[in-house]
Parts: C-alpha cells; sequence; structure tokens
C-alpha cells in the first residue's frame, strides 16, 4: 500500500503535480500498532501539519486513527477492504464494503461448491463484523454456519490446532477465512498438511491476497479462493499500466494486491478533488469529493457522495500454479456500496447470474 502510493504521487508529480504545484509527503511506520497508527496521525496533523493522510490496514487501526483526523479537521483515505456499519465526513474508504466481498464469496461458495461452512478469522472487529454479515446470508439461503473460530493477531501454528480439528469433525464444503498477517501462511500450511483438498474443500478468503500467496509453496496455495475487487491478473489497459509500472518500480517479484490498487487510485482521487477544489482545505475537499469518477485498474470507479465509499468492481479468484489468481467471475456491472448492509440477501444487487469462466 505504502509502495503504490509512493507511485501515484511520483507519476502525478512527473505529470507536472496538481495546480502547478507537486505533491510532497511524510512518510512514517506505525508498525501495525493501533498506538502507533495514533501517536502517528497526531503528529501528522499537529506538528507536521499535514491535511490529508493515506493509509491505515485493519480497521482498529482506522478506528485508532479516526479521532484525531476529526479533532484537527483532516481528511483521511483508507484503502482496506472493511467491515463497513461506520461513516466519518473525513473518511473516503476506496476498499470494498462487505456488500463488495463477502456477498460475492458467499453467493460463488453457495452455487458451486455447497452450503456448510466454517469461518475461521483473527481475532479483531472486521472477522467478527464480516463473519457476522456472512452468517446471516448463508442462513437466509437455507445454508448453515458449522463452527466459528478466532486464532490471535499474532498467531502461532498451535492456534489452528482447534481449527484443523474442526474441519476434520464437520468436513464442511468449504472454509471461509478472515484470518490475516502471519497467520495465514500458518494456516494454509496446516490445511495442506492435515491433507484438505483444495478442490473438494477450498478455503475461501477476503483476506488472502498475492503478498500471502507468495510466502507459500505452490502446492500449498493452489485451487483456493480469495473474494476482491482487483487481482494482478485483471487484465484491463489501465490495470495492465498499473501492473508493468509498480513492477518497474519496485521489483518484478512484487506481489499487487487489491490493498495497493486502491492506495493508488485513490492518489488518483484526491489529485481530481485538488484541482476541482483549487484547495487542499478539507472542508473544500470532501465537497469536491463527491461524485468523482476514475479509470483504475480494477475498472471505472465511482466515490458514493453519500456515504464516503467507492463504486467497485468485485471479483472471484482461484490461486493456481504459478501462485497468480485465475478469474472466475468478475461484476458484470459497477457495484454501489453498501457499508450499512440494510436487508441483505445473496441476490440483492441485481447482478447476472454467476457464471464459471474456462
Amino acid at each position: 500500500m505504502a509502495n503504490a502510493t509512493h507511485l501515484a504521487i511520483e507519476e502525478i508529480n512527473a505529470q507536472g503535480g496538481v495546480l502547478g504545484r507537486p505533491i510532497s509527503f511524510v512518510d512514517y511506520d506505525p508498525k501495525a500498532s493501533p498506538r502507533i497508527y495514533r501517536e502517528l496521525a497526531f503528529k501528522l496533523m499537529a506538528e507536521d501539519r499535514v491535511r490529508i493522510v493515506f493509509g491505515g490496514y485493519m480497521s482498529s487501526c482506522r478506528k485508532a486513527i479516526l479521532p484525531e483526523i476529526e479533532a484537527f479537521r483532516g481528511l483521511l483515505f483508507y484503502p482496506t477492504f472493511y467491515e463497513g456499519f461506520e461513516y466519518s465526513p473525513r473518511c473516503f474508504y476506496t476498499g470494498a464494503a462487505s456488500n463488495q466481498s463477502a456477498l460475492q464469496l458467499a453467493r460463488y461458495l453457495m452455487e458451486h461448491h455447497g452450503s456448510r461452512f466454517i469461518l475461521v478469522g483473527s481475532n479483531y472487529v472486521f472477522p467478527y463484523e464480516t463473519n457476522r454479515v456472512i452468517t446471516d446470508l448463508v442462513t437466509q439461503a437455507r445454508g448453515k454456519i458449522l463452527d466459528e473460530i478466532y486464532v490471535p493477531l499474532d498467531a502461532k501454528p498451535d492456534d489452528f490446532k482447534r481449527a484443523i480439528k474442526q474441519i476434520s469433525k464437520h468436513a464442511p464444503d468449504a472454509v471461509i477465512s478472515t484470518v490475516v498477517g502471519s497467520g495465514v501462511k500458518m494456516f494454509y500450511e496446516a490445511y495442506a498438511e492435515a491433507g484438505f483438498s483444495a478442490a473438494a474443500m477450498p478455503i475461501a478468503a477476503i483476506t488472502t491476497s498475492e503478498a500471502e500467496i507468495r510466502t507459500m509453496q505452490p502446492e500449498v496455495a493452489k485451487g483456493h479462493l480469495s473474494s476482491a475487487p482487483f487481482f494482478e491478473t485483471v487484465q484491463t489497459p489501465a490495470a495492465k499500466r498499473f501492473v508493468a509500472a509498480y513492477k518497474a518500480r519496485f521489483g518484478i517479484t512484487e506481489p499487487v494486491t487489491a490493498c495497493a490498487e486502491a492506495a493508488y487510485f485513490q492518489v488518483y482521487v484526491y489529485a481530481r478533488a485538488l484541482d476541482k477544489a483549487g484547495t487542499d482545505n478539507p472542508d473544500y475537499l470532501i465537497r469536491a469529493l463527491g461524485g468523482i469518477e476514475l479509470d483504475a485498474p480494477q475498472g471505472m470507479v465511482r466515490i458514493d457522495p453519500a456515504n464516503h465509499h467507492t463504486e467497485l468492481w468485485p471479483r472471484i479468484g482461484r490461486v493456481n500454479a504459478e501462485r497468480a489468481f485465475d478469474i472466475l467471475w468478475e461484476a458484470p456491472i459497477r457495484v454501489k456500496p453498501d457499508p450499512y448492509f440494510i436487508a441483505p440477501t445473496l441476490d440483492d444487487w441485481g447482478s447476472a447470474p454467476f457464471v464459471r469462466r474456462a
């Protein structure tokens, strides 16, 4: 995400910047700690006189940043998929909400793999809220959640023993994962060591991207599924340009993830709003941002002025032998964000039936 943000700033500045001036930035590493995130957010706003902040990965970190952003009347751009059920007038959300990720994953699994699932997640707000949404979707469609298991954020291999035991006991049709961080690799490795088949009983994840897959052996990752608006293998002209530029800048083997793509395009959204507003005053930028459209790598995206979330293009991918995602399905229409998930159903966004690609 940091790399993609830097890349976008470099590209914009190479084109002359915005309003005749380059974008300059202050860069800190919060070390994935909510406490440090909040301290650095305060430092950015109070000492560095920064008005616009890009970043935040876990929801716990976003929630740590937002009070400082709001207190200083700044503006946050948040590029990570998240659980929804939040609105801040000073935050713009460019990652997928649950109706742009969890809904599509649950529907795809119900149509192609079965109706009995085990949920495995990390112990923090995003997995809890996302699994609540998935449970509602599955049970409304007469499916069944067999178990719901959480592991520590700093998980160790032993923490997945209970999950493996329950999977062996129940033999679900698929396992839905919201595990994050280093625990993703541990979980997939434990799954493979237990002899579970990705073809017969895949892990279907919202949180597993190219970055986590690249840490695994090919045979460990192959066949498992993920839901995201962007994969490195998306073939739009904008995606090809973005992936090529990213790898030229940071290395040919560096993975390009959905969070990186959102971090990249949100800088361009900011630049568009800055040009429109004629000032970096956050109050003017907020008004300018509503309704902005941009040809992002995933497709044409739009900022919803009603809730500050983004209209996106959900996709389902399956890991191949090269540890890349084959795209099995992609939305035929851009999906409006519904962060509050009012009375959700598996077909509430009016898409065509899921069709598996050859």
